[in-house]
């Protein structure tokens, strides 16, 4: 009966010995219990203490026999969305279908049957929990999703991704919190899914949160939830990003963006693991394992006094950086592939390959965009193209000539290579010229040559 510890449950009726049988019946099944002995205290007790299920006699004060008193609170307690289970002395058949008609979820009579009442709650407290996660996931699914990234591979064939790719495989498994840094468009939310499935958690939900989209008077009710009447336009109940996520991956993007004044409330639950869903005073307890990704330099934020460093702490016991499309020039020509896959299923074209020209200006751009740009830009030419290779002129980007003091790090017998090509191709084919501009000797820059097989013409 592990899974039933500290469910709740209310006893609702006027009867000391009614309830206390039922007190030391459930109770002893692993149920926490909370009493009530007339109408109006269980309406108190239904609203301040959100049991997960309430067993509500028919009949209080009012008459002993009509079973209209616990009609009328069954009428109150609909608005709460907790499972009833009527219980009388005086049972009927019409009586028990009006309170079904009302909501109620299952009827007995007193005496009760010990093992049917107990199988009765077991079964309704799981219909319970599966109609809240549904509730949940349905919300979930009403927002965007990014469906390239759904199919989208995870290529690391050059050396600042294998460098990525090794600390992954290190760090997957265990549940500490992992920063992700790297500038817009990097690939911060796909390393987060790599991450969870390469984690113990794989087979739980990856929730994703973007901090920067939640305006801050819904900040509680996004990550936390609400119970219906929290607030003014609060007409259902929610359940928050941290109860989607129970024993998955809750993936926190733009996380700079949270104001100062928000923070706290953030801090609290990853220092404790506690929470409380908005309208209710139950503490719940969070089981995630928390991503975060932001693209500032929460150092400086910390030291400008915009983020708290306790946070920083919570947030950074591993940090990522993403590199930039600039840093991994290795994994154009796949990523190419891939992204043409994708858009040519999604508009039904078949068989399109990339010539080696258009491969060249893909290498030569600055990709001020890193993926994001990437993939909208082979998107656009796999639209364009109307052959079965897309060439230079369907990328429409321009190459805008690099600045002397604009440095990009990539591997360097490639900035060696490059820099040896634009020598020539300034000097127009003139090694002993390429060799002056380059500051080396003739012998050095031919054993260069042959060893980029760069063809060349003798002077």
């Amino acid at each position: 009966m592990t899974t039933l510890k500290n469910k709740r449950i209310l006893i609702a009726d006027d009867d000391d010995d009614i309830r206390l049988a039922l007190e030391l019946l459930l109770s002893s099944n692993g149920y926490q219990i909370i009493e009530a002995q007339n109408a109006k205290e269980t309406l108190i007790q239904a609203q301040r203490q959100q049991p997960e299920l309430v067993l509500l006699d028919m009949n209080f004060s009012r008459d002993t026999t009509s079973g209209q008193e616990g009609l009328d609170i069954l009428e109150q307690l609909k608005s709460l969305e907790i499972p009833i289970i009527l219980m009388t002395a005086w049972g009927s058949i019409e009586l028990a279908v009006e309170g079904l008609k009302l909501g109620a979820v299952d009827f007995f009579e007193k005496p009760w049957n010990k093992e049917k009442l107990l199988n009765s709650i077991k079964q309704q407290l799981g219909f319970s929990k599966v109609h809240k996660e549904n509730q949940g996931y349905r919300q979930l699914l009403s927002s965007p999703q990014s469906s390239t990234q759904d199919t989208q591979s995870w290529i690391c064939q050059s050396p600042a991704m294998q460098v990525i790719e090794n600390l992954v495989q290190q760090v997957a498994s265990t549940d500490a919190n992992i920063l992700i840094l790297g500038e817009n468009g990097t690939g911060k939310s796909f390393l987060a899914h790599r991450i969870h499935q390469l984690s113990q958690r794989n087979n739980q939900p990856f929730i994703s949160v973007n901090m920067a989209a939640i305006p801050d008077n819904l900040f509680e009710s996004e990550l936390f939830g609400h119970q219906k009447g929290a607030f003014t336009d609060a007409k259902h109940n929610r359940v928050g990003r941290f109860q989607l996520a129970e024993k998955g991956s809750l993936f926190l993007d733009e996380i700079g963006t949270l104001p100062l004044n928000l923070q706290p409330k953030l801090l609290r639950v990853l220092e404790t693991g506690e929470f409380e869903i908005l309208g209710s005073s139950q503490t719940q307890h969070a089981n995630i394992r928390l991503i975060s990704a932001t693209n500032a330099d929460l150092t400086q934020q910390v030291k400008d006094g915009a983020f708290r460093q306790d946070l920083l702490y919570r947030l950074n016991t591993l940090i990522i950086t993403m590199p930039s499309l600039r840093e991994r020039q290795a994994d154009i020509p796949a990523l190419a592939d891939n992204f043409i896959n994708i858009f040519q299923c999604k508009y039904n074209k078949v068989g399109i390959t990339i010539s080696k020209e258009a491969l060249n200006k893909l290498s030569q751009h600055n990709w001020p965009g890193n993926i994001r740009e990437f993939s909208h830009v082979i998107e656009r030419a796999v639209l364009l193209t109307t052959i079965n290779e897309i060439s230079p002129d369907v990328l429409l980007i321009d190459i805008q000539p690099t600045s002397q003091t604009e440095i990009f790090l990539q591997p360097l017998e490639k900035a060696e290579q490059k820099l040896i090509e634009k020598a020539l191709q300034v000097t127009e084919g003139n090694v002993i010229e390429a060799a002056k501009l380059l500051d080396i000797s003739r012998n050095a820059l031919y054993r260069r040559l042959d060893k980029f097989n760069i063809q060349y013409s003798n002077e």
